[in-house]
């Protein structure tokens, strides 16, 4: 019986990955979970933030959807946990810029951020 858990896990292409992982340990508390380092200099980082994981890697000059050359409408990533609004305000105070303060509105808390790396991220959690 297979012990793998079925799963959405979006990988991020980013300028700088060491960079990258810096930030999102500070500001969402990440943890990494996997690194690897190839002789060219490239980076691919796997990180987790309470067992929602994530994949970062440096960006590449192949064809390689990255930040840069994607509409900013395109990816949002939804940051679901306990308590937002602390998690909101490391992000700012690591160097993310506010889109829109946490607040609540259609069932939700949440506020709207842009980490230094172009993505934009919204920090809630569902209302009971």
């Amino acid at each position: 019986m297979s012990s793998i858990i079925t799963s959405i896990q979006p990988w991020l292409s980013v300028e700088n990955a060491a960079e990258a992982a810096t930030f999102y340990k500070e500001a969402f508390g990440a943890k990494e979970t996997y690194r690897m380092e190839t002789p060219e200099g490239g980076l691919v980082l796997k990180l987790s933030v309470d067992g929602a994981d994530f994949w970062i890697s440096s960006q590449s000059t192949g064809t390689e959807t990255t930040i840069s050359n994607l509409r900013q409408e395109a990816v949002k990533l939804i940051l679901v946990l306990e308590d937002p609004d602390i998690v909101f305000e490391r992000a700012i105070k690591a160097g993310a810029k506010e889109i829109f303060p946490i607040g609540e509105d259609y069932g939700w808390r949440l506020g709207r951020l842009t980490d230094p790396f172009g993505l934009d991220w919204e920090i809630g959690k569902p209302l009971e």
